[in-house]
């Protein structure tokens, strides 16, 4: 009876050395396959003009598509772009529905708990646009007015970071939007009395639909980093992405690029 009971204590532990190696095993092959696929997907809002969005042909344009498409060129990767619910972003990345986020993605101490992300590239800040008609000059003088932005946009978080400008709004929140293209139709057409925007889309949104039309408030809600992220978990690839860009930066491609976009 020993002699079973001690066989018996063998093979049991040698049953569990063997399970956990193949566990090891397996988290590290499905580690590995994350940055060994020939295709990376690249999550974005389709409509975050210049960063990624579509043009009149249909077709996928911008700074950050452009700039993302040489980095993984660099990297021997095929890239494919993936419109996503961009209130949902992080989920989106961390359930690896995508590999990357990478459309004017603002990093932030909140978003730095989330994800994995790379040095910043691009500097931008929270600006208020008003048509150019209205008699809106100062963030004061949006007490009980309708101000728009987009859900889930580190414009939201910099309207709610400022509880005291928040609570004088109309209901005491902005009105949210799933596109700032959205939020800024409404804007034109009056049934909002301004929109809290990242720099880079409202500049560019201005100067298309005619500056004339547009005024800019002097007061802002600060400076802010646009990052490129990826999953919690994957820090390789953003590491990887990281280093493709300093590249870019040294040999003058992201001066062309930038360039192209912003004149």
């Amino acid at each position: 009876m020993k002699n079973i009971f001690k066989k018996l204590c063998v093979l049991t532990a040698t049953l569990v050395l063997v399970g956990s190696m193949v566990g090891c095993s397996g988290k590290g092959d499905k580690a590995a396959d994350k940055n060994d696929k020939k295709e990376i997907v690249v999550g974005f809002d389709n409509t975050f003009v210049p960063m990624g969005f579509l043009d009149e042909k249909g077709e996928t344009v911008g700074f950050d598509i452009d700039l993302a498409k040489e980095t993984f060129e660099r990297m021997e990767k095929d890239v494919k772009f993936q419109p996503i619910d961009w209130s949902m972003k992080e989920t989106e990345v961390n359930s690896g529905n995508v590999d990357v986020l990478w459309n004017g993605y603002s990093i932030t101490d909140e978003r730095k708990k989330k994800i994995s992300y790379t040095d910043a590239y691009l500097q931008n800040k929270q600006i208020i646009v008003t048509m150019s008609d209205s008699d809106v000059k100062t963030k004061a003088d949006l007490k009980d007015k309708e101000v728009g932005t987009q859900q889930g946009s580190t414009a939201y978080d910099a309207i709610e970071k400022d509880k005291a400008f928040m609570e004088t709004l109309k209901g005491g929140t902005p009105v949210l939007y799933d596109t700032y293209d959205k939020a800024l139709r409404d804007l034109e057409i009056g049934r909002t009395n301004a929109v809290v925007g990242d720099e880079v889309l409202v500049r560019y949104y201005v100067s298309q639909k005619g500056e004339d039309k547009y005024k800019v408030l002097d007061e802002d809600f600060g400076l802010e980093d646009y990052v490129v992220a990826t999953a919690k978990d994957n820090k390789e690839l953003s590491d990887k992405i990281n280093e493709k860009i300093k590249e870019m930066k040294d040999d003058g491609t992201f001066e062309k690029i930038y360039k192209n976009w912003f004149k």
